[in-house]
């Protein structure tokens, strides 16, 4: 198949070109900058030049596709709404384009805040966007869907980790750095899901050979992580304090990150991996961020 991927250069995004290349894919990537059309080419991918709010080069990239991989979101957290109605934006151009085909279109999501405490699956509805959190990328595709589009969501845990990971466990060791301490909330028992990159990617290929029915897809390797052991291993990386903060103290310790902190985020897979005939195999969480590369740089 001839697939348009979205945020191809990204950390989930090069991934997914990776395995789709790996398994006789052709593959067109979206890129903003010569660098990445350079990293594309040497991948053995196209490029299509532009960004998620040049529409036209959207439908470019969309247009001779057998299917798309939309992984691309800003994650600068300061304009987390303006980045979601872009998302929103874009998500609603790449389905036009494949209205009134067969041709699957898939979107990135996340499994946090599914439920709290109970183990969600597949079957569990998406957060819809609201103030607090604008996020409306399962929601566009569900409009589409309602529209007769074959599109559908991949959702991703909160920590997606490996070499070049920029996400929650960078973010918790750069607060590790700053106050001094690895910390936890409470008893630190709250769990989080987790897969590595790859396996991740290897999802979306699957998802894609099996033409976007029966999702939602949950690429989840491990249940729920218990936040304590991350904390534990950071601080045994960064030679720091682990200490225990109260729900109270969560807020000035882990600042607009706390949510995440203390929320227990278990989520299971089983549907995905009977569907897609999916297993993991990459490291698991605390193994991949015992590596020195997640500490190397301040």
């Amino acid at each position: 198949m001839r697939v348009f991927v979205t945020g191809a250069t990204g950390f989930v995004g090069s991934a997914v070109v990776r395995e789709l290349l790996a398994n006789g894919h052709q593959v067109v990537g979206l890129t903003r900058s010569e660098e990445g059309a350079a990293t594309l080419a040497s991948a053995g991918a196209e490029a299509v030049h532009g960004s998620l709010t040049d529409f036209d080069s959207l439908r470019r990239g969309a247009a001779s596709a057998d299917g798309i991989i939309h992984t691309a979101f800003n994650h600068d957290f300061s304009r987390f709404a303006a980045s979601a109605e872009e998302d929103r934006r874009a998500i609603e151009v790449l389905g036009s384009v494949f209205e009134g085909s067969e041709r699957p279109l898939f979107v990135t999501s996340g499994t946090a805040f599914l439920s709290n405490g109970r183990t969600a699956t597949e079957e569990d509805r998406p957060r819809m966007p609201s103030g607090d959190f604008p996020r409306a990328s399962e929601a566009a595709a569900q409009t589409l869907a309602n529209r007769g589009i074959r599109a559908t969501a991949v959702r991703l845990p909160p920590s997606v980790h490996g070499v070049g990971d920029h996400g929650f466990v960078p973010i918790l060791i750069r607060i590790a750095r700053e106050k001094g301490v690895s910390a936890y909330v409470g008893d630190g028992l709250n769990r989080w899901p987790a897969v590595h990159r790859f396996d991740a990617a290897r999802v979306f290929r699957l998802a894609l050979e099996h033409g976007a029915i029966d999702g939602p897809y949950h690429a989840i390797a491990e249940e729920g992580v218990p936040f304590k052991a991350i904390a534990e291993v950071i601080g045994r990386r960064l030679g720091l304090p682990v200490v225990a903060k109260s729900h109270d103290e969560a807020a000035a310790h882990f600042g607009w990150f706390a949510m995440f902190a203390s929320a227990d985020l278990p989520t299971s897979s089983d549907r995905t991996r009977a569907v897609l005939d999916w297993a993991p195999t990459g490291p698991d969480l605390l193994t991949d961020i015992d590596q020195p590369g997640y500490y190397a740089h301040p």
